[in-house]
């Protein structure tokens, strides 16, 4: 379980395709400290397990398997050496949530339809597919790319967050241009609403 609140951004060291995985290394300053192999890592959102820990200086490379199924349905299939990656490490027993809560499963992937900015604050407007739409609301909660964030506004297949300067200052959204695509996963919430709400409907009729 994670809160959306990213610690750092990492960087893509280097990827290896095998027969039925792909080989992950991102370089980390911070969340790489303590790390185990077996340890949890939210990369871009997505939860991955570090199957090697390497040291490198200051630095720690970390190396994680993705299945095919991983790789299709996040935006790490477009990572590419000095890409920019989003890092948390897992929510702790007692650990201050200052997001929402964060499972580390992708819903699915979005595309930055206008990146711009109001003020100091930066805006994405973001499409979405309908898996992911049908629990967008205004106002509620959204983790792209990992990062938890508030939706400002809701249209038929897409979704609009404004971004205060820190948050965009220390994450890889910074990065981020139009037609880029992020990790999505909706608030966990409307999810367990959703399947309460559908499974009275069927006990009263």
């Amino acid at each position: 379980m994670f809160t959306g609140i990213v610690e750092e951004t990492g960087t893509v060291e280097r990827l290896r395709p095998a027969a039925k995985s792909v080989a992950l290394t991102v370089r980390s300053a911070v969340t790489g400290r303590g790390l185990k192999t077996g340890g949890s890592l939210a990369v871009n959102g997505c939860c991955l397990t570090a199957v090697q820990v390497v040291a490198r200086g200051k630095f720690k490379l970390v190396q994680f398997d993705l299945l095919q199924e991983t790789w299709r349905r996040t935006n790490l299939q477009f990572a590419r050496p000095g890409s920019l990656v989003n890092l948390e490490r897992p929510l702790r027993a007692g650990g201050e949530v200052g997001g929402h809560f964060v499972t580390g499963h992708i819903d699915g992937m979005g595309k930055i339809l206008r990146r711009g900015k109001s003020g100091p604050d930066h805006v994405l407007d973001i499409t979405a597919p309908p898996e992911v739409m049908r629990y967008v609301v205004q106002k509620g909660s959204i983790a792209v790319d990992g990062v938890s964030l508030t939706v400002a506004g809701v249209r038929k297949a897409g979704f609009r967050v404004w971004i205060i300067p820190h948050t965009f200052e220390i994450t890889a959204l910074r990065a981020r241009q139009a037609g880029n695509a992020v990790n999505l996963e909706a608030d966990l919430l409307g999810k367990y609403a959703e399947k309460f709400l559908a499974r009275r409907l069927r006990t009263r009729s």
